[in-house]
């Protein structure tokens, strides 16, 4: 079985050392958003050497067979900001084998949208 929450922790804490032990020497991680392969060295440097102290929960996760999708709510200590990310982290063996994430800024939805005083925030809506 594969620790996705394990690995999530890892990366906010941006530990390179955990952070390698989850992929497989192999893996392939695509930064859809901004159109980015990164080998597992890269990723582990693209992450390590992002500014800032990081925190985040997850809030969903969702598994198919060997796939876990993982969503994810990230922002800087001191929660000047928030991004939600959306993993989707294929192992094999326990190991990471391919990871794509897809990164957004959070915010107030787009003043078109506001005017026409359509949808309501998530928290309020009834299941």
């Amino acid at each position: 079985m594969f620790d996705y929450a394990g690995f999530i922790k890892a990366v906010l804490k941006q530990d390179r050392t955990e952070i390698r032990s989850y992929f497989a020497d192999d893996a392939v991680i695509n930064w859809h958003c901004t159109n980015e392969c990164f080998t597992v060295e890269e990723y582990i440097l693209a992450n390590c050497e992002y500014p800032g102290k990081w925190d985040g929960e997850i809030e969903t996760v969702h598994q198919i067979d060997n796939l876990f999708v993982v969503i994810t709510k990230v922002y800087p200590k001191d929660r000047s900001a928030s991004f939600h990310c959306v993993s989707f982290i294929r192992y094999l063996n326990g190991k990471i084998a391919t990871l794509d994430e897809y990164w957004a800024d959070d915010g107030e939805p787009p003043k078109w949208r506001r005017e026409m005083k359509i949808g309501k925030p998530i928290t309020e809506v009834r299941i």
